[in-house]
């Protein structure tokens, strides 16, 4: 048995037997907090399973708070790797695949879980960053500015950063569900742009391999929600540097998240974005 590198929520063991590889996945009590339903991730696991883009499940054993998948094979990616020129043609693939799949038992929506992060910050003392409030009146005009042509809601992951990504080399594998939910595709797409720091360019490759073409209203419905994903998830950053034991500066990575999201609600496209997410098409 040895444990992997990664994840910044549960301690994830590799265990070989003579049946094969497993990824024992053990959870703390903090996934409340978090706004993780294990039961959910469970399911939606063993959906993306089902469509070929999730690791096999073996095993949900809550009592222990463990979740059981088979171990993938493979490299896994890097921000590096999807900024570098790895083929993000084979990223929306996998992501169709995933979209494809059986819809999900619950929803995902940034705008309720970035309310209920600055409820729980507040109540807690947690950290904030400075002008955090400031920027509330931009995320209500993303929010009614995305609210006017909605796109149908698919099974998504929600937290596609590129260590979730396996290359097997003959297909991607998605991992790690604790976020999934029924979301917009678009939602998907910005947040791969946001995680891995791709460049604008990268995002309109990306859209266009899903989408078949880099509609302007697409893209720019995706770097709206990639910018709703870096302001909700830095409070995701603020509760972890609070409340886990994991060794990680959680501080540090969400204020990294943060000072990209404060050039983008002071940039000069923020108007622009918002004119042109309620595009047609």
């Amino acid at each position: 048995m040895s444990e992997l590198e990664g994840g910044l929520t549960n301690r994830n063991l590799k265990v070989v037997t003579d049946e094969g590889a497993y990824v024992v996945r053990l959870w703390s009590d903090d996934g409340a907090l978090l706004s993780i339903d294990r039961d959910n991730e469970h399911s939606s696991s063993l959906r993306a399973a089902a469509a070929g883009v999730g690791a096999p499940v073996v095993a949900y054993l809550p009592e222990r708070k463990a979740l059981v998948i088979e171990f993938i094979e493979g490299r896994t990616l890097s921000g590096e790797d999807l900024r570098g020129g790895f083929p993000l043609e084979r990223v929306a693939a996998a992501v169709r695949r995933l979209h494809s799949a059986e819809p999900f038992d619950s929803d995902f929506d940034m705008f309720e879980i970035q309310c209920r992060y600055l409820e729980l910050v507040s109540e807690r003392g947690f950290w904030l960053p400075e002008r955090y409030r400031e920027f509330a009146p931009q995320a209500e005009a993303i929010r009614d500015a995305l609210a006017e042509r909605p796109e149908p809601a698919v099974p998504c992951n929600n937290d596609l950063l590129a260590e979730n990504f396996i290359d097997s080399g003959d297909r991607l594998w998605l991992i790690d569900y604790e976020y999934s939910g029924n979301n917009e595709p678009s939602f998907e797409l910005g947040n791969i742009w946001s995680e891995s720091n791709l460049t604008l360019a990268q995002l309109e490759q990306l859209a266009a391999a899903y989408y078949g073409e880099a509609l302007a209203g697409k893209v720019a419905r995706a770097r709206l929600w990639g910018l709703m994903s870096k302001y909700g998830w830095t409070l995701w950053a603020s509760i972890q540097d609070g409340v886990s034991e994991i060794d990680f500066d959680f501080w540090s990575w969400g204020m990294e998240k943060y000072e990209r999201a404060v050039a983008e609600f002071d940039g000069p496209d923020f108007e622009c974005l918002l004119e042109r997410a309620r595009m047609p098409g």
